[in-house]
């Protein structure tokens, strides 16, 4: 077991989660609904991120959440702050070790669908790694070519689907484009997405989507739309509108989450 495993197996004690979040910008408002909390900073778990990144506060919350043990990673680092796609991988393996099998991922992101505005959210049906990187660079054994085939899990896909028709949160689909960041994409940039079919962009998620699936995590992920993308609406992007915008996306997508992990992830 790895120190970071170890700590955090001794400061979660009885409790068990067997699903873990991390949530993105302006998402952290969900770790609020946990009870029973036990609060670790990732400052106490050795190779954990040292997010630099307004909106991410860089704590762990596990306790109860919709009367079921959960785990939520409050932040996370991005591959524009250290140039390390690899940052989050001492702590999705600390999860995998503590025996979290399932990891539900958030972020916000910009959308390139007029029907597709702020404030909704978006399943990630699959992506498109556009940033050049990848988190297994350097990793030595052949374990390193992941089959990316099936990275969102279809099982736990149709249950955020049948979540969000339970609550009647609208809930659309699509492809997430990975931009390195941190500035935001040219217009011609969108352009170019769209052609190759992306529905959002975002400059996170993709990583330890890549990270999850190479040590045999099931995944899903969720975009809350922060804003259309550059050169949609003829005004510039910033890091503000996300963090303005994104709690509104983020009680849609926090309804759905409830449901989701009420009636039980899928076996």
């Amino acid at each position: 077991m790895t120190s970071a495993a170890a700590i955090l197996a001794s400061k979660l004690g009885t409790l068990k989660p067997e699903v873990a979040f991390i949530l993105g910008s302006g998402l952290s408002p969900l770790a609020e609904e946990v009870t029973n909390a036990i609060r670790i900073p990732y400052a106490e778990l050795p190779g954990f991120p040292k997010s630099g990144v307004s909106g991410h506060a860089g704590e762990i919350v596990a306790g109860d959440f919709a009367g079921r043990p959960v785990l939520m990673l409050s932040g996370r680092a991005h591959y524009y702050e250290h140039g390390n796609a690899a940052a989050m991988r001492p702590a999705l393996e600390a999860l995998f070790v503590i025996g979290i099998t399932n990891l539900i991922l958030t972020n916000a992101a910009g959308s390139l669908n007029p029907d597709m505005p702020a404030g909704t959210v978006m399943l990630i049906s699959d992506h498109i790694n556009f940033s050049g990187s990848n988190p297994l660079f350097g990793e030595p054994t052949d374990r390193r070519f992941v089959g990316l085939t099936q990275a969102y899990d279809a099982g736990l896909r149709r249950a955020i689907e049948a979540a969000a028709d339970a609550t009647g949160t609208p809930l659309h689909q699509g492809v997430y484009m990975w931009f390195s960041g941190p500035s935001f994409e040219t217009p011609a940039e969108i352009r170019m997405a769209r052609v190759m079919g992306a529905d959002a962009v975002g400059m996170s998620t993709v990583p330890e989507v890549i990270l999850a699936r190479f040590l045999g995590m099931r995944v899903a992920a969720c975009s809350v739309i922060t804003n259309l993308a550059a050169g949609m609406t003829g005004g510039e992007l910033s890091h503000q509108e996300t963090k303005d915008i994104a709690p509104v996306g983020g009680a849609r997508l926090a309804t759905i989450l409830r449901h989701l992990v009420g009636a039980g992830l899928p076996a």
